[in-house]
């Protein structure tokens, strides 16, 4: 855990050291992720980073920023609102941490340049005030978890989600689309022995986008409850930390084996696939962040210059299991 704290706090470093070496003739195109300690992200910066190689000419730089922490909803909408009331900012995408505090940022601040959502969007009665949403679609991934999980367990069970921050639009989309689809039934709040699942007491857990917490939820929950039919990892929190994840897993090896347990879990990062082959998960569905990242610099270029844009850009999904696990990740 301590090689993983100074690895994200490196991470952290170098993001700000990016920040200050920024062109101060370019104008920015600014990326706010919700933490910088979180390596989904960097997969995101690596991705800007790309894109300022190949457009070193251009007028125009991607930065990519955020707060240092993932819990730091109220740092997040500080930073977009620092962003905004700056003259060299020409556009911004922003993963909110917290959908309905950016929302309030943005009623009030009323920015005149053009503000996108990127990996998470804004609650649907807010959309207009982004102009798109580039990532994924997250009901969609949450579908692909439930599908994969009636292969695996076609009779049910029982079930606990690993959700992150309570505000998370993303997040509870993929929580929304895993229920209904396990149920059967649109719209349900908790599975209650609809399609055969259940969700036990004490679930969902909510890791608050935090690593160190989401591998002790994990734990706490195999022992409280050794007969569980069934883990989701709604995002890959606890994978983030290979080596705390392999300790949490350990437990219970023996069940993943025999498929007693199955954990399904989201985003197909390199140390999750390497858990994957290990037998320490069943499925990853994956998102594409560097694609997310690379992309959005051409995206927001495109809403300076007026050009039409879709509201709505999905950049795909992964499907990844034991089966096919070197071969399953796309563009």
């Amino acid at each position: 855990m301590k090689k993983l704290l100074t690895a994200t706090l490196a991470l952290a470093a170098l993001s700000l050291m990016a920040t200050s070496a920024l062109s101060a003739d370019k104008k920015i195109l600014a990326v706010v992720v919700k933490g910088l300690d979180n390596p989904f992200f960097e997969q995101i910066n690596l991705g800007c980073q790309k894109w300022n190689k190949e457009n070193a000419s251009s007028e125009y730089e991607c930065l990519y920023t955020g707060p240092a922490s993932s819990a730091d909803e109220a740092g997040e909408v500080q930073i977009v609102e620092d962003l905004l009331n700056r003259a060299d900012v020409a556009a911004i995408a922003i993963s909110p941490s917290n959908a309905p505090l950016m929302a309030n940022l943005l009623k009030k601040v009323q920015p005149k340049i053009p503000v996108m959502t990127i990996d998470a969007d804004l609650s649907e009665a807010d959309a207009g005030l982004r102009k798109t949403y580039l990532g994924t679609d997250n009901y969609l991934m949450g579908v692909k978890f439930a599908e994969h999980l009636k292969k695996l367990k076609p009779e049910g069970g029982t079930v606990c989600l690993q959700l992150g921050n309570v505000a998370a639009a993303n997040i509870n989309a993929r929580a929304a689309g895993t229920r209904d689809t396990l149920s059967g039934k649109k719209g349900i709040e908790r599975l209650a022995g609809e399609g055969g699942w259940t969700e036990i007491d004490g679930c969902p857990v909510f890791t608050n986008d935090q690593i160190d917490l989401a591998n002790q939820q994990m734990a706490d929950t195999f022992t409280a409850h050794p007969n569980l039919t069934a883990f989701m990892l709604i995002g890959g929190w606890a994978q983030f930390a290979p080596q705390a994840y392999a300790q949490v897993t350990d437990q219970v090896m023996d069940k993943l084996k025999s498929k007693s347990l199955a954990i399904v879990a989201g985003d197909t990062l390199p140390p999750q696939m390497d858990a994957l082959k290990a037998g320490r998960s069943h499925v990853q569905v994956g998102q594409r962040p560097f694609e997310m990242g690379y992309r959005a610099p051409t995206v927001m270029l495109d809403l300076i210059g007026g050009k039409p844009v879709d509201s709505i850009i999905y950049t795909g999904l992964d499907e990844c299991t034991q089966e096919n696990a070197d071969s399953c990740i796309g563009g």
